[in-house]
């Protein structure tokens, strides 16, 4: 269990909260639950397939034993009992969850509860350890919920309750290694030549670039996964994975990259500038997976290597690179068994396939073993197949409907119709092909249909998403949750679980093949548009939650939606939906600049502006804020006043007191910044729009545009004016529960504070600021909270300290692509006099000091000694 003793966790370690119900007839329920456990910023865990047995009972009892409360919520239905099983998944959750405290909830009346269900609550009620109550509505749920876990929590408070010299305890803001090498859930078999002659092989001085090169399904990024993981045992090598299945245009795989460091792209700077540098000295092994799509830019990978001789790439290609540095291994399949009359089941398993085919059988049926009756059709499956790793996984995935015999018989016939219409392909190649069509020819009309459909996601997708997408007007929840759950129990859907839910993908090969199923059908366009749908209604819902409490938590979201969520963008503009794809990049503002998205943001807004098509006033206003606000920041020129001073008017004109105000913000930044800075006017604009966004109700823009007041104010040295709009910002970030805003307001004022001669306060509300961007993961807040805590250190002369301070923002910055100058920072204004002044000799032992990582800065930055 995950539980905590002796404290309150901190906001990266929040409780979890696992909610069992059956699915149809609770769902309105479930996303009532769901709500109140995210208002108490708790982490809800709701295993969507879960009342059920498939995927395998161990994955619900992996998901409570990383949870800390239940809570059970019932009416009519028992759920279903598989063949085999004697309770149904809802009861067996019930059961495993003995550890925990739980809360239970009993929805009143339900005349037609089924009696195991009734048998079930009865031992519910007698169990001393649960705590149960009857609600009618939806609503009084939630109102149940969310009151008994604030209790709870209050009651564990009481008992963890211990003093603590701590000052301050948050998750720090990690680059590269927050993108860790997942976790390999099967053993890999047949591969210890390969692993041991390709690791020697990266080992060797000269050799910087490794393709593993094969056909798909051959086991290559799997192959790849453990060479990184064994390399990441090295403590001087650092190990990022870039997957680049969702990607299709080679002029993205430097974004790609960069996304994988933590390398943002705000816009100011060539990605691949900022990579470059980025990659600078570091020594550190890049795996680029499903390299073959993107094949034009294998000169981006020479020219990163020419600029970082510490780093090395191994590259999972179904093609050739064709570049100089290029060290290409072949990876052939699993070995096959002698297809002797006498053969052993002990001699077969000697060949990797039949060893991997029998692992995976018992994996979905734990009673399977190899016996002299089948081995010969499970060494016939293997030949057949090739020794092609995907394709003895999806046939093993039948062996629970088939035994090996069966399997055989039918692929035979499968891989004789394929020979006759697919003469071009390579044998391994028709091998996996058939056994995808095999095993989806087994699958019902509506598995096949959803599989096609499933298609259009790029990256990963979760079950609301498929619900959204799968396009069946007619199909209750418990249908496609079904069917998505056959797909997953027939290997060609992976489901795991990311923040307590449910995320789905799909190898790249079997991607393939769904979309061509789904274009071939006719029914492509509507699921492409079913998809960005999704995600513009995504957007929208998230809007408002981005700028409260729940901040954190859709931010996370929104990374795991990611590559959707640049793939619905690709549709829109594409299709010339330019209105739906400035709405979208309007709602999702905030999420753009922490998540360092800017640079793409501006790229689709150039293309809109670009365009021959007429589009509307409200549009050309959002597109014109977007590419003109992100270029003054760094780059400010004769296009950027012109531009924001149309966006101001083109809001005005249809009546968007918000976007006017808005855009007021970066005018009067634009005109400051300008060559002749025109004060006047840039107080005038902020004036007029802390106004409107106040009259608009607007907090958060109403923030933001008193933080710029206070800047204009502080850069004439009217520090008590500064503090005043400082304070004020901050007043409003808190009200709203916004950790972004709130982040920024603290920065502002701890600098107004330091000018004003109060270190003492100043430190306080760095620290806090600090603090509080690491726990939403702003980098650029990151480095800001540690510049101003060099600051106080400096002043307080201890030099050392102010020098490793110094040198850890200043890396931070480098690896996250935010080195370039900016003329509106502080630490241009005050820090670096400040630091020429000190004792250049000393500052120096600090910052030449051995280097922290991102989290000892943060750490090292909020001690209190």
């Amino acid at each position: 269990m995950t539980h905590t003793q002796g404290g309150i966790r901190t906001p990266d370690q929040r409780l979890r909260v696992f909610v069992s119900s059956t699915l149809k007839e609770l769902a309105i329920e479930r996303k009532f639950v769901r709500a109140a456990v995210e208002r108490l910023h708790l982490a809800p865990v709701m295993f969507e397939l879960g009342a059920r047995p498939h995927p395998p009972r161990e994955l619900y009892r992996a998901y409570l034993e990383q949870s800390d409360i239940f809570v059970g919520i019932y009416a009519e239905r028992y759920g279903w009992v598989a063949p085999g099983e004697s309770v149904s998944g809802l009861e067996d959750e019930y059961n495993l969850c003995t550890d925990l405290p739980e809360l239970i909830y009993i929805r009143e009346p339900a005349p037609g509860r089924e009696p195991r269900l009734a048998e079930l609550l009865i031992r519910v009620r007698d169990d001393d350890q649960a705590a149960f109550k009857s609600f009618a509505t939806p609503q009084e749920l939630r109102r149940l919920v969310e009151a008994d876990l604030a209790t709870l929590l209050a009651e564990r408070f009481d008992q963890s309750r211990q003093p603590s010299t701590d000052a301050i305890t948050v998750p720090a803001v990690t680059t590269t290694r927050s993108r860790a090498i997942p976790t390999a859930l099967t053993e890999l078999i047949g591969r210890e030549a390969e692993l041991s002659s390709i690791e020697e092989l990266l080992r060797k001085e000269p050799v910087r670039l490794v393709t593993l090169l094969g056909s798909g399904g051959i086991g290559k990024t799997r192959l790849a996964l453990e060479l990184a993981r064994r390399v990441a045992t090295d403590p001087h090598v650092e190990v990022t994975l870039v997957d680049l299945s969702p990607v299709s245009d080679a002029a993205l795989v430097p974004n790609a990259i960069a996304e994988a460091l933590g390398v943002l792209d705000t816009g100011d700077e060539p990605v691949m500038d900022k990579l470059r540098t980025a990659l600078g000295d570091r020594n550190m092994l890049i795996v680029l997976d499903n390299f073959e799509q993107v094949l034009d830019a294998a000169p981006t990978l020479s020219t990163l290597l020419a600029g970082a001789p510490g780093v090395t790439f191994l590259v999972t290609s179904r093609s050739l690179l064709r570049i100089s540095a290029e060290h290409a291994v072949e990876v052939e399949p699993l070995g096959l068994p002698t297809m002797a009359k006498s053969l052993s089941p002990r001699k077969a398993m000697t060949a990797a396939s039949v060893a991997l085919f029998v692992e995976r059988a018992r994996a979905v049926k734990p009673d399977f073993e190899a016996t002299p009756d089948n081995v010969g059709a499970i060494a016939a499956i293997c030949v057949a197949l090739d020794g092609v790793p995907l394709a003895l996984e999806l046939a093993a995935a039948r062996i629970r409907l088939l035994p090996p015999a069966a399997i055989l018989e039918r692929l035979d016939r499968r891989l004789s119709l394929l020979s006759g219409g697919a003469r071009d392909l390579p044998p391994r190649q028709r091998a996996l092909r058939s056994t995808i069509e095999w095993s989806t020819n087994l699958l019902g009309s509506d598995e096949k249909r959803l599989l096609a459909r499933l298609g259009v996601f790029a990256g990963s997708f979760s079950l609301e998403a498929v619900e959204s997408v799968a396009g069946v007007s007619d199909a209750s929840g418990d249908d496609i949750v079904s069917a998505l759950g056959v797909l997953v129990d027939n290997s060609l859907v992976r489901e795991s679980d990311r923040g307590g839910r449910p995320y789905f993908s799909m190898l790249a090969t079997v991607r393939e093949y769904a979309l061509e199923q789904l274009d071939s059908s006719g029914d492509g366009t509507a699921a492409r548009s079913a998809h960005a749908r999704y995600y513009l209604g995504v957007a929208a819902r998230v809007e408002d939650d981005l700028e409260g409490t729940l901040q954190h938590d859709i931010i996370e979201q929104l990374n795991l939606d990611r590559d959707n969520l640049r793939a619905a963008a690709r549709y829109l503009l594409d299709t010339a939906d330019f209105d739906a794809i400035a709405q979208f990049a309007w709602c999702l503002l905030i999420y753009w600049w922490v998540a360092g998205l800017l640079g793409e943001v501006r790229a689709w807004m150039d293309e809109v502006l670009a365009s021959n098509t007429p589009i509307t006033e409200r549009t050309r206003a959002i597109a014109l804020y977007f590419t003109r606000s992100i270029t003054l920041w760094h780059d400010a020129n004769d296009h950027v006043v012109p531009g924001l001073v149309e966006s101001v008017d083109l809001f005005h004109s249809i009546h968007d007191s918000v976007g006017e105000g808005f855009a007021l913000i970066f005018l009067a930044l634009a005109m400051v910044a300008d060559t002749q800075p025109n004060t006047f006017s840039a107080q005038q604009s902020l004036e007029r729009s802390v106004q409107l966004l106040h009259n608009a109700d607007y907090r958060w823009g109403e923030a933001m545009a008193l933080v710029t007041l206070g800047r204009l104010a502080l850069m004439q040295n009217a520090v008590p004016d500064a503090i005043g709009r400082f304070e004020q910002s901050l007043a409003l970030t808190r009200e709203g529960h916004d950790d972004l805003g709130t982040t920024v307001a603290l920065q502002h004022l701890g600098w107004a504070q330091f000018v004003n001669g109060k270190t003492l306060d100043s430190r306080r509300l760095f620290e806090e600021s600090l603090a509080t961007a690491a726990h939403i993961g702003h980098a650029e807040g990151v480095a800001y909270g540690l510049e101003g805590l060099t600051a106080i250190a400096a002043a307080e002369r201890r030099l050392k300290r102010a020098g490793r301070l110094l040198s850890a923002a200043d890396e931070l910055r480098k690896q996250t692509g935010l080195s370039g100058a900016n003329r509106f920072s502080f630490a241009e204004r005050y820090l670096a006099p400040l630091l020429a002044a000190e004792n250049s000799e000393r500052l120096a032992t600090g910052t030449a000091s051995p280097g922290l990582s991102i989290d000892e800065a943060v750490e090292y930055a909020l001690r209190t000694d």
